[in-house]
């Protein structure tokens, strides 16, 4: 696993998810713009306050803050595996990163965020 941006190393027997996403919330909280990534999996903090946690193979999305607040999330972990309570997928378009809420269908694009980087995660 490597955090963004001084890129630190994480064990994978040391690693927790919760404790990453506790990571990232804080960062958003800071409106520190972070990236950490783990597999398929892409948490990111910007510098307005949001964050989220993407799968990038199956392009899987959840908010995990919003202008600084944490949004809660359903996270299930044990010492083996985890699951998580995906919102909705995501697409980029070039610059743009578009967020569909699964319970509402709701379309939204975003500018601004790491497009770059998580495109390269995928």
């Amino acid at each position: 696993m490597k955090r963004g941006s001084g890129k630190q190393w994480v064990e994978g027997k040391r690693f927790r998810l919760a404790d990453e996403v506790r990571y990232i919330q804080n960062k958003a909280a800071e409106h520190d713009g972070r990236v950490v990534t783990l597999g398929q999996l892409v948490l990111f903090s910007t510098d307005s306050g949001d964050a989220w946690l993407l799968d990038v193979t199956d392009q899987l999305a959840a908010r995990l803050a919003r202008d600084g607040d944490p949004e809660s999330i359903h996270l299930e972990e044990t010492d083996t595996s985890f699951a998580i309570g995906w919102k909705g997928h995501y697409h980029i378009e070039e610059s743009a990163f578009i967020y569909t809420d699964s319970d509402t269908g709701r379309v939204t694009t975003i500018l601004g965020y790491p497009t770059q980087t998580i495109a390269r995660a995928g």
